[in-house]
């Protein structure tokens, strides 16, 4: 499982990295409700990784970013998260982790379950992300995780 989720977080920064190449070429018109959304994902993935830190976050889950802020907020997520998969054996992934949420309530997930969170909320934004792009005749990067693993693009519609 945790070379799994290795490979979840390499794909989460690849994603990261095209949504912000995406989001550099488009008209900044149409980039600005896509910002919005792509400054959520790198929110809430500092977020998460600071409750499995155990350590206040800096940065909230709804940030105002630039897109270079967004670059390196998407950095060193990305090198956090990978540090933080790399030193977990596999008695870690049951460990429960409490935190409050954004809106005071208090929970205890598993560090698995949290890590997939992560991993599947990037992925749900990354695609109202391309929606709202295409939408607004920008062109969305490919961020499916088989063109990830596959080190090429799925095919798209034409």
């Amino acid at each position: 499982m945790i070379e799994h989720l290795r490979r979840l977080m390499g794909h989460l920064a690849w994603a990261d990295e095209r949504v912000l190449s995406a989001l550099r070429g488009a008209p900044p018109d149409v980039a600005g409700d896509a910002r919005t959304l792509f400054a959520h994902i790198l929110g809430a993935e500092h977020v998460w990784l600071s409750r499995l830190e155990g350590r206040a976050p800096r940065v909230p889950v709804w940030p105002t970013l630039s897109l270079d802020q967004c670059a390196e907020l998407a950095r060193e997520n990305s090198d956090a998260l990978d540090g933080f998969v790399a030193g977990l054996d596999a008695d870690d992934l049951f460990r429960r982790v409490a935190y409050r949420n954004s809106a005071g309530n208090a929970f205890e997930d598993r560090v698995e379950d949290i890590l997939l969170h992560v991993a599947l909320h990037g992925s749900y934004h990354r695609g109202q992300i391309a929606t709202s792009l295409r939408a607004g005749g920008g062109v969305p990067q490919v961020t499916d995780y088989i063109g990830f693993i596959r080190g090429a693009p799925a095919a798209t519609r034409q």
